[in-house]
């Protein structure tokens, strides 16, 4: 199973009381899958994983599976190899797809112990696993001589590349070029960029605020309308910098709720943005859509 196009690391509704909210992640779900999202990725870095017990981690994807008629690619990487594979297994069983495996994270590791780290938890996954290479929470972007190797695994089928760096993610597109392998971008600033670099895709936290927006730079792109695939990443670019450099998850759940979009809140030791912060972001989807419809 591959995928392609735009992919919307979701957001994990939380209630007042910091349990998953199941009804609005329904509610989510349906709502920018109607917007044009291409697959659906839970527990990722925008989902707050990090902050999920595999349990809960397995709920989620099950409730997202449920939802939706699209791919599922679940977040399944943890620190360790043991739990990463039992995550991994409880994915599929819940009905992921495939799996999106985060570079190992907290200890340091060299890029050879993370090589055989991806070989042995492919070995053991039953769906396709998808490298994910995000530096700025682990310290750790892969070499794109590495993810050559990985790529001729069965079981790898891609990266997300959330490094930012155009030419790393040309490196892994070029590196890969014979292998049946997507190359994902992580950053909504470059979407269309690195879609003229050969990517099939992203996987954008934009696309929790602005679907039909994230999902309509791969549509222009994939009509031959490179440029105005660029200019409508150029209007989209504040915003999503606002959504992931400068607010993050707390960011991204109030620009949802802007939109009226169910985002629930964010789990504890997250903050909620101040007023101030909120109007901002308001102004700024006001903005982007205006454009869109100028």
């Amino acid at each position: 199973m591959y995928v392609s196009g735009t992919g919307l690391p979701i957001a994990t509704p939380f209630d007042d009381d910091g349990d998953v909210d199941e009804t609005a992640l329904r509610a989510l779900v349906e709502t920018v899958e109607a917007a044009g999202v291409d697959f659906v990725v839970p527990c990722g870095s925008n989902g707050e994983a990090v902050h999920m017990d595999v349990d809960e981690r397995t709920r989620v994807t099950e409730v997202v599976a449920e939802a939706t008629d699209g791919p599922v690619v679940a977040g399944t990487g943890h620190p360790s190899e043991r739990v990463t594979t039992t995550q991994t297994t409880t994915a599929a069983d819940a009905g992921a797809d495939a799996a999106l495996v985060v570079t190992p994270f907290y200890h340091r590791h060299d890029d050879a112990a993370v090589a055989e780290h991806y070989e042995r938890v492919a070995d053991a996954s039953p769906i396709p696993i998808y490298l994910y290479s995000v530096p700025k929470f682990t310290d750790h972007a892969l070499d794109p001589r590495t993810v050559q190797s990985l790529a001729t695994h069965e079981n790898v089928h891609g990266i997300k590349d959330s490094s930012g760096d155009l030419e790393t993610l040309q490196r892994y597109v070029a590196l890969t070029a014979d292998a049946d392998f997507d190359v994902l971008v992580g950053s909504g600033s470059v979407y269309a960029a690195a879609l003229d670099a050969g990517a099939t895709g992203g996987v954008l936290a934009l696309a929790n605020v602005v679907p039909g927006l994230a999902a309509e730079i791969y549509d222009r792109h994939v009509d031959g309308d490179d440029e105005g695939a660029r200019e409508l990443n150029r209007d989209l670019v504040e915003l999503n910098r606002a959504v992931t450099a400068e607010y993050g998850v707390p960011g991204l759940k109030a620009a949802m709720r802007s939109r009226d979009y169910p985002a629930g809140q964010a789990r504890r030791p997250f903050q909620p943005v101040s007023a101030d912060v909120h109007a901002e972001l308001a102004t700024l989807v006001e903005d982007a859509l205006e454009g869109d419809a100028a």
